[in-house]
């Protein structure tokens, strides 16, 4: 199962080696999104790569399997991250602070240091874990065909709503496991795919606001997954201070 989730998330953050997927509801599908002054596109020697969330006003949250380029870690100097609007060619520019990303040990999860951004930061979850049949809505600026999805990587920021399943629900082989730091959920209206790994999965109704997970994987049809944000929040607090 490791093997294969990694293959998969290295398809998300390589999306021109990925075979033509099963036709979906082609975020394939989705909405354009209204608000998100805390969602960040990331870029990789001035292409659309990945996406993140500002927590701090200097910190950004995102996927660990962004960071690597055929198993070898990618150079500060390649990265940039565009903050502020939503669309991603307006946004102001900003580059990681030299030696300061650190990954989680038990999550695909990179946080990396910025200058300060003038961002509304998402809030960080305090009540427990991401609860199953709850309603999580994702952000990215990733993919929106199936295919070649760098040539359909989006401008403006995009959404989808999907719904939390139980980590023993049989759809989830491969998107999460009981008692790991992984949730998955199905969707209800749209889909994430290629560029949108990293990207905030925020909580919905009272929740809204709050970043419960940082999208890692999909199947660009009915299923995706999200690292638990709250299961890393002592990780989170100790890098940030």
């Amino acid at each position: 199962m490791r093997l294969r989730r990694l293959l998969v998330l290295l398809a998300l953050v390589a999306p021109a080696t990925l075979a033509t997927a099963p036709a979906a509801s082609a975020v394939i599908g989705g909405s354009v999104s209204t608000s998100g002054p805390w969602a960040v596109r990331m870029l990789v020697d001035g292409k659309g790569e990945c996406t993140g969330t500002a927590i701090t006003r200097e910190w950004i949250i995102s996927a660990s399997h962004c960071f690597f380029e055929q198993a070898e870690a990618i150079a500060d100097t390649r990265i940039e991250f565009h903050v502020g609007r939503l669309d991603q060619r307006k946004g102001t520019v900003v580059r990681p602070v030299p030696g300061s990303r650190q990954g989680s040990a038990d999550a695909d999860m990179m946080l990396i240091k910025v200058p300060p951004m003038t961002v509304t930061p998402a809030k960080l979850p305090i009540t427990g874990p991401v609860r199953p049949g709850r309603h999580v809505r994702q952000y990215g600026w990733g993919a929106t065909c199936q295919g070649d999805e760098n040539s359909c990587q989006s401008d403006v920021l995009k959404q989808s709503l999907l719904r939390v399943l139980a980590a023993d629900d049989p759809r989830c082989d491969g998107f999460a496991v009981p008692g790991g730091t992984d949730f998955c959920t199905t969707s209800v209206t749209g889909i994430p795919a290629g560029g949108d790994s990293g990207g905030p999965v925020m909580g919905t109704g009272a929740a809204a606001g709050t970043l419960v997970g940082v999208f890692d994987t999909s199947d660009r049809d009915t299923m995706a997954g999200a690292g638990d944000v709250f299961r890393q929040l002592s990780w989170i607090r100790r890098v940030i201070g």
